[in-house]
Formats: C-alpha cells, sequence, structure tokens
C-alpha cells in the first residue's frame, strides 16, 4: 500500500512539474534553469565529495564538494532569475539571499521574485532600481524560499522517505517504478538529478536512479542509431545527455519514454535485488552516479552490475527500435525546416504589418 502511495504522490509531482513546463510563463526554461541548477550543486558535490574527497582520499576536494552542495537553493534562484530575464547582478542578488536553502525552495522563490524584479527594472530609474530591489527583493526572496520549505519537507521528502522505506518491503516492484520513472525523467524537461535530488533519496532507491540512468545511455544510443532520428553528433549528445536533444525527445514521446521505461525498469529490478547502495542524492546521471557508487560499495559487485545494467539498456534500445519500427517520427531534419517555415511565415508577417 505504501508503495502504491508513495508512487502515486511522486506521479502526481512529475505531472505538476510538467504542466509548469508547458504552460507557466518562461516554464520551460525555468524548468532547464532548475535541472542546471541540480548539474552546479549536486554534479561537483558527487565528483568532489564522495569520488575526491571519499574514495581517493582528499580532504581539500571533499571540502569543495561540501561547499557546492550547500548551494544548492542559491544556484537554482540566481538561475531561474536569469532564465526570466533578469540582469545578471540582480539574478546573483536574489540567489545569494536564499543561501542555506533547499534547491527547490530557492527555485520556487527565485521564480517568483523574478518577475517582480523584471517590473522594478523596467519602471524605477536606474540606480535607484538597485536599492529598491534590496530593500524589497532580497528579504522578500528569502522569505519566500523559508515559507516554502516546509511544504517542500512535508511533499517531496515524504514521498523521498515512503519510497526509501518500502525499497527493502519489495524490492523488485520499487526498481520497475523508480527505475521506469526516474529513467524516463531523465530524457523530461525535469531532470533526474533534480528529482532524486529534492526527494532526498540515498540508500537503494538512489543506487537504482544512478545505474538505471548510467544504462540509459546506451539504450537511447542504440534507439536513437536505429530509429534514424539524427546524425551521429545527436546520437551521441542524448546518449551522454538526454537534455540536450530535447527537443527531438518531445517531438517523438511515446516511442523514446516508453523504451526508456521499460530499460529502467529492467535496470531497477538488477539493482534493487544486488543490494548496492548510494547516499549521494541527487547523483541520478551517467558517469557521477556511477562513480559515487564505488564509494559506498564493493568495486567488483559495482562494475558487474553496472555492466549488467548497460546490457539490459543495449537490449532494450534494440527492443524499442524493432517496437516502433513502423511508427511515423519527427527527424531532427524535419524539426528543423518547421521551425526554418515558422520563421519565414513570422517574418513575412511583421513585413506586412
Amino acid at each position: 500500500m505504501d508503495i502504491l502511495k508513495g508512487t502515486a504522490l511522486l506521479l502526481l509531482v512529475l505531472g505538476l512539474f510538467s504542466l509548469f513546463s508547458f504552460k507557466a510563463p518562461k516554464g520551460m526554461k525555468a524548468m532547464g534553469a532548475l535541472a542546471g541548477a541540480a548539474v552546479a550543486a549536486f554534479l561537483v558535490e558527487a565528483f568532489q565529495l564522495y569520488v575526491g574527497g571519499d574514495l581517493l582520499g582528499f580532504a581539500f576536494l571533499g571540502e569543495v564538494g561540501e561547499a557546492a552542495g550547500g548551494m544548492g537553493g542559491v544556484a537554482a534562484a540566481a538561475l531561474v532569475a536569469l532564465a526570466v530575464g533578469v540582469s545578471p547582478v540582480y539574478a546573483l542578488l536574489l540567489g545569494v539571499s536564499v543561501a542555506g536553502l533547499g534547491l527547490l525552495p530557492g527555485f520556487i522563490a527565485g521564480y517568483v521574485v523574478a518577475f517582480l524584479v523584471k517590473q522594478i527594472e523596467k519602471k524605477v530609474p536606474g540606480g535607484l532600481d538597485l536599492i529598491v530591489i534590496i530593500i524589497v527583493c532580497a528579504p522578500l526572496v528569502r522569505f519566500i524560499a523559508v515559507s516554502m520549505k516546509p511544504v517542500v519537507d512535508a511533499t517531496l521528502l515524504n514521498i523521498g522517505g515512503i519510497i526509501t522505506e518500502t525499497a527493502t518491503s519489495n524490492p523488485i516492484l520499487m526498481g520497475i517504478i523508480l527505475g521506469g520513472v526516474i529513467t524516463v525523467v531523465a530524457t523530461a524537461p525535469l531532470s533526474s538529478m533534480a528529482l532524486t535530488a529534492m526527494l532526498g533519496l540515498t540508500g537503494v532507491p538512489m543506487a537504482i536512479g544512478a545505474l538505471a540512468v548510467f544504462g540509459s545511455s546506451f539504450m537511447n544510443y542504440v534507439l536513437f542509431d536505429r530509429m534514424k532520428f539524427g546524425d551521429r553528433k545527436t546520437t551521441i549528445s542524448v546518449a551522454i545527455e538526454p537534455l540536450t536533444q530535447a527537443h527531438i525527445i518531445s517531438a517523438n514521446p511515446i516511442p523514446v519514454y516508453v523504451t526508456n521505461f521499460i530499460g529502467g525498469a529492467g535496470a531497477g529490478v538488477i539493482v534493487a535485488t544486488s543490494g548496492l547502495i548510494n547516499n549521494a542524492s541527487g547523483t541520478a546521471t551517467p558517469i557521477a552516479g556511477l562513480a559515487v557508487m564505488y564509494g559506498f560499495n564493493d568495486p567488483m559487485k559495482v562494475t558487474i552490475i553496472a555492466l549488467s545494467c548497460a546490457l539490459i539498456g543495449t537490449a532494450s534500445g534494440f527492443l524499442g527500435s524493432y517496437l516502433f519500427r513502423n511508427y511515423k517520427i519527427k527527424t531532427v531534419d524535419q524539426l528543423k525546416k518547421a521551425d526554418d517555415k515558422d520563421v519565414v511565415i513570422e517574418d513575412t508577417q511583421k513585413v506586412a504589418v
């Protein structure tokens, strides 16, 4: 019952994020900023703290990672403000004002206050706008972030807690659900790193996320290569970071999402039954996720399970390309031609006006 509850809440949250991406003002750019903030804070933390510091024993690198990991809220508020269109100085002003707070509270506060900052920049004389922003917006952005923290703790962290607690009671089901969902999210506007960081996943669930996404690199390479979505550069890019090809994925959601769920679920089951753990939250990313796993587990076991996930991913890529062999896809060239056509129409309309 708890597994179903946690899964239902997780899907509800993902649905809300998708709705925000497509309906909110500058929603897609804002979600890109959230993913970027997760990379800036948690990817540095993963490499430097858990690999450089804990695994290799370099204390200084551990300090670098610890410092970066505590700046999730700052990065989120600053980057989302930049995405909305705030000037760099004012964006960073909002960011540093939420220091010490988490990724999602910083993101929400930065997004809301950024629109106010833009209005102040537009309507208040130059020079005076800085004073107004310091007096009004700096405390306001922190007030909103502090107010959102209990809400985030009561929802997202609660979902993460439910998932973590139930992972041991039914590991196969949890592997299917978590591996499939996180791998699909890795190709969606909300990055898998941001999701796992916001949920505060650790232990077996985080290990599932890290290695399922690792396996998805091989899966997406095979899928994109066999389906002929684009050229070799496109295929390599989607294997390294799916978000770089978000426009292609958004144009072909069914074959990409279905294949990723199948491959992620298969990898999730393997990891869930292996006993591997990952206590570095937010490391659902191919290279860093794999590297961090060596800091918490037997290296040989990690290598064997990672290779198994890669094989599952490769097989799933072949399976997906077979299942959707007659599916009418939209290629990179077709999307480019459509964009060029839209530009020509828009320019023609401007001339006519």
